[in-house]
């Protein structure tokens, strides 16, 4: 894989990554990238979002993942956090995962 990136470029793949691990719980979550001028450049945060259901936000700092993105350790451990966290949106609004764990 690859790491390092602008801004932008880590952003886009960041959505993408989040979005790829949350669908695999459930194709309707979805992943919302808030975006303010405090963070620009800096840092991201993003929510999991099921219908009306939005849960905690979750920072990134753009360094961070910026230089851990080519990491597999890295990005198997944020793939199983996105993953819970979409199990607990998915909980909320009282649909269950039911796929084989």
């Amino acid at each position: 894989m690859f790491s390092g990136g602008t801004y932008h470029e880590v952003k886009r793949w960041l959505w993408n990554f989040l979005t790829s691990h949350a669908k695999r719980v459930d194709p309707r979550v979805e992943v919302v990238l808030e975006e303010d001028d405090e963070r620009a450049g800096k840092s991201y945060l993003a929510r999991l979002r099921l219908a009306q259901r939005v849960g905690p936000a979750i920072e990134f700092d753009f360094r961070e993942v910026a230089d851990n993105r080519g990491s597999l350790a890295w990005c198997t451990s944020l793939a199983e956090r996105i993953k819970s966290l979409a199990r607990e949106v998915i909980a909320d609004q009282g649909v269950a995962d039911a796929r084989p764990r």
